[in-house]
């Protein structure tokens, strides 16, 4: 009896063994046939296929290795910074200059670890997070301000201006290009000191040319009078591009204290502009057309906003069609401005929109990123001379028209009232849509 029991054990455990090796063939068999047909011989032992199956892929591991570590090599020596965070923001990778422009110290390839832990950036992160959440490339400049530990070394260290290229990667993985843009910068500010030294040279012998010029106007006899006074007219359009160039500067250098902010009616203050530019408005048959807001007071340097709006508006009547119509629409926006420079002291605060729309051609694709650019005239149809139907001298808001500073100016203005402005063509009217935003409190008072 226990022989039977022991044979009928045995006769059971050799079947499982059976079953067991049975399974485990068919298990290697189904996975070596998913294999392509030119990866193993499928006529092949399964252990010969199983052999060569790994020995292939070894082989292919070593050499995506050695092809990750060539693309590694090839971004150490970039010109630009290259870092590569995952999911949850740990640093997986970053090459030598990107170490360099945001003085990341400690790090070691393969030692992955929060980005924060390294590198104290809003504007990085921000510049991240949109990418993983929209899973769209982006781009942002920023100024880049190293942490330090000591105090001591405060002095030593130096700002960035950088400008980030972000792309999205599998696994929420996200990649960014790291360029250092403070040589432009500096190169930028070079020039525009060297052109604001030239300005303040130029400034007192064109103001001499003018007042000989204006003494000589009735004491000359034709041609020679129309000559002086076009040399008058020129000379008074010379002065006032270096007055511009001056006070953007100024503007540019020390935003804040080139300002005396004040509580002033917003409403009110666009019909005063448009009143000054009325009689001209009037020689082009132009109407003007203002809704939103009834009275609206803000805290702004009315002397300043006066200008933007002088020379948005003129700009509008200049290139407006005859008996076209102007547009302003006032209105709170509650959205903080997209990539707005002081975004975050600013963060969720409410803002005054301001859009002026004309009825002009607007403005072509060419032209729309540097309309805010310094002496930046665009293309013919908007660069064209200011027409003066009465073929007098031009006006005095009209002198230094189409310098191609007007827009700059506006632009720094509205930056100093830590607003933004935009340009754009109306998806309506097609013409140029000059949009401004600017911070408001409940009680500008």
């Amino acid at each position: 009896m226990t022989g039977v029991a022991f044979l009928l054990g045995l006769a059971l455990g050799m079947a499982f063994w059976l079953f067991d090796r049975w399974w485990n063939r068919k298990q290697l068999s189904q996975l070596l046939n998913g294999l392509p047909t030119d990866f193993v011989e499928v006529s092949m032992p399964l252990l010969y296929r199983l052999r060569r199956a790994i020995a292939l892929t070894d082989r292919e591991r070593q050499q995506f290795a050695a092809q990750l570590q060539i693309w590694q090599q090839v971004l150490q020596v970039a010109p630009l910074g290259y870092l590569q965070v995952d999911e949850e923001n740990q640093l997986l990778w970053c090459n030598s200059q990107a170490q360099l422009l945001l003085q990341i110290q400690r790090w070691q390839p393969g030692e992955a670890r929060l980005l924060l832990k390294f590198v104290r950036s809003y504007e990085l992160d921000q510049l991240i997070e949109t990418t993983r959440t929209q899973q769209q490339p982006g781009v942002r400049d920023w100024v880049f301000h190293p942490s330090v530990q000591d105090g001591s070394d405060v002095a030593k260290t130096r700002s960035l201006t950088l400008r980030g290229y972000s792309w999205p990667l599998p696994q929420g993985q996200v990649g960014v290009y790291l360029e250092n843009r403070q040589p432009l910068v500096n190169l930028a500010q070079s020039r525009d000191r060297w052109i604001s030294d030239l300005a303040h040279e130029l400034k007192t012998p064109l103001t001499s040319i003018r007042l000989v010029a204006e003494a000589l106007q009735d004491r000359l006899d034709p041609p020679w009078r129309q000559r002086v006074e076009r040399l008058f007219d020129e000379t008074e359009r010379l002065i006032k591009l270096v007055q511009d160039w001056l006070e953007l500067s100024q503007i540019e250098g020390e935003p804040a204290q080139t300002l005396s902010r004040k509580p002033l009616e917003l409403v009110g203050l666009i019909q005063s502009v448009w009143q000054t530019l009325e009689p001209l408005a009037k020689q082009k048959q132009l109407s003007f057309q203002y809704s939103g807001l009834s009275r609206v007071w803000v805290k702004a340097d009315e002397s300043r906003l006066y200008r933007v709006l002088l020379n948005i508006l003129d700009n509008s009547i200049r290139y407006s069609s005859v008996g076209g119509n102007i547009q302003a629409v006032v209105s709170f926006d509650d959205r903080p401005p997209t990539h707005h420079p002081n975004e975050i002291a600013t963060g969720n605060r409410r803002f005054l929109q301001i859009d002026l729309i004309d009825s002009g051609p607007g403005f072509s694709s060419t032209d729309l990123p540097c309309v805010f650019e310094r002496l930046y005239r665009g293309d013919a149809s908007r660069s064209r001379q200011r027409s003066d139907p009465t073929g007098s001298k031009l006006h005095p808001y009209a002198v230094g028209a189409g310098c191609g500073l007007g827009l700059a100016i506006a632009e720094q203005i509205v930056l100093a009232h830590r607003g933004q402005i935009s340009a754009k063509n109306h998806p309506e009217t097609g013409g140029a849509w000059l949009q401004i935003q600017l911070p408001y409190d409940d009680d500008p008072q």
